[in-house]
C-alpha cells in the first residue's frame, strides 16, 4: 500500500523522535529538564523497578526504528501507543510545563492511527465476514 507524501513526513518525524528519545535514555546526550518534586518521585519509582526504564527505551527505538522504515507501522503505532498516553498523563498531572509537546505526540499518534486504519480494521469487526474488505483478510487462515 502506498503511503501519501504527509503520512510518510509524519511518520519520519514520529520515528526520528522516538529512536532519539529512546537512545537518550540509554546513552544520555540530551540532558534532563529539572522537573517537579511528584514527577522526579514518580521516575524514581521506576527506575527503582530495575526493568521498566530499559523496557520503556526499548519499546521507545523498537517503535521509532518500525516507523523511519515504513516497515510494520501500523504495528509500532499500536506498540508506542500505551506510552504516549502515559507521556499525556504525565504531562497533565505532574509536569505541566511538557504538555505542549505531549499534545502534539498524541495528535501524532491519532493522525498516523487515522492513516492505517485499515491494518486495524480486523480488530473492530464482529466477525471474519465483516473483515473481508481489509487487505489481510484474504490471507487470514482462521
Amino acid at each position: 500500500m502506498r503511503s501519501s507524501a504527509a503520512t510518510v513526513i509524519l511518520r519520519t518525524l514520529f520515528g526520528l523522535a522516538f529512536l532519539v528519545f529512546g537512545m537518550n535514555k540509554f546513552l544520555h546526550f540530551i540532558p534532563n529538564p529539572q522537573e517537579p518534586p511528584a514527577a522526579m518521585d514518580f521516575f524514581g519509582a521506576l527506575f527503582r523497578t530495575g526493568y521498566f526504564l530499559p523496557l520503556l527505551a526499548a519499546t521507545e527505538i523498537v517503535s521509532g526504528a518500525l516507523l523511519l522504515s515504513g516497515i510494520f507501522a501500523p504495528l509500532a503505532l499500536v506498540l508506542i501507543a500505551p506510552v504516549i498516553v502515559n507521556i499525556f498523563m504525565f504531562h497533565v498531572f505532574l509536569a505541566p510545563s511538557g504538555l505542549p509537546m505531549a499534545v502534539i505526540f498524541v495528535a501524532l499518534e491519532l493522525a498516523l492511527a487515522w492513516q492505517y486504519r485499515w491494518a486495524y480494521a480486523p480488530m473492530f469487526s464482529r466477525n471474519r465476514s465483516e473483515a473481508i474488505g481489509t487487505p489481510f483478510a484474504a490471507d487470514a487462515s482462521v
